[in-house]
């Protein structure tokens, strides 16, 4: 019984969930930690779906600069309430978003904001190379459908593997932050700047 303690501190400290919910993703998981915290994520989406159709009309707007001041970024950051605006975990999250910006330098937020036209291109492109480095007919749409992913994890924010844990995507970040806080976050808007860059 000792261990299974443990393991609900320890599964509470990773990713800041009530105790009876640890407790219960831990024992579902048979011990698994692993496991346990994919419970607990996709727990955590189920929640955070709810949350995310609330109106977020408060929040920040965060910046980052990198070393050399060569690379700037603001980015919005939403919440629902001036009470989380405030908050100095809500305040590095906004941080931590613009330092993911500066990093992997994303053109969208989220695969939603990608024009159709470039989609039909990337795809067209995709198909094309496949088909002239001799690929079977049949597996070239799997192949644009692979393709296609990576393009959304180079280019949409929200896609993206932060940066400082690459298990995770920037929307897992988002999401963890909303099953935190209670309220709906989101990213309304960014900019980043490079030294004589268009």
């Amino acid at each position: 019984m000792s261990e299974e303690i443990e393991l609900v501190k320890k599964l509470r400290k990773m990713t800041g969930v009530s105790i009876i919910e640890c407790q219960k993703a831990i024992r579902e998981s048979n011990g698994d930690i692993n496991k346990a915290i994919e419970i607990l994520r996709k727990r955590g989406l189920a929640e955070a779906a709810k949350k995310a159709m609330r109106e977020t009309g408060e929040g920040i707007i965060a910046s980052y600069v990198h070393t050399g001041n060569k690379i700037g970024v603001l980015v919005e950051l939403n919440c629902e309430t001036d009470f989380v605006a405030r908050n100095e975990e809500f305040i590095n999250l906004g941080k931590e978003i613009a330092m993911q910006i500066a990093a992997a330098n994303p053109k969208w937020i989220s695969k939603e904001d990608v024009d159709e036209k470039v989609i039909s291109r990337e795809k067209e492109i995709y198909a094309e190379h496949a088909r002239k480095s001799g690929k079977p007919e049949n597996a070239i749409p799997k192949i644009v459908e692979g393709r296609l992913k990576k393009f959304y994890e180079e280019n949409c924010l929200l896609e993206q593997p932060y940066i400082r844990d690459t298990t995770k995507k920037i929307s897992d970040l988002l999401t963890e932050a909303i099953n935190k806080f209670g309220e709906n976050i989101s990213i309304r808007r960014f900019v980043r700047f490079r030294v004589n860059e268009e």
